[in-house]
């Protein structure tokens, strides 16, 4: 599931893509999410483009940015 459809209103270069692309299936295959309309799952690509824009260029870091930042988020009830 590519991060590309998330990237409607961000610009970076080919490589920063990439990197963020790779940190987003990894994230997501962790995280075993599979439908890309799973809120869950535009949570992610938001936090891996913010991660992105900070600066972040190494895939393993931005994961686990993002990662600990799933953590921090308070649980919402149903």
């Amino acid at each position: 599931m590519p991060l590309t459809p998330y990237l409607k209103e961000a610009v970076f270069d080919p490589a920063a893509i990439e990197v963020m692309n790779k940190a987003f299936v990894a994230i997501c295959d962790s995280l075993q999410l599979t439908v890309r309309e799973d809120p869950l799952t535009e949570v992610v690509a938001r936090l891996v483009i913010d991660v992105g824009r900070s600066g972040e260029r190494e895939p393993d870091r931005i994961r686990e940015l993002v990662l600990l930042k799933l953590k921090e988020r308070p649980q919402q009830s149903a």
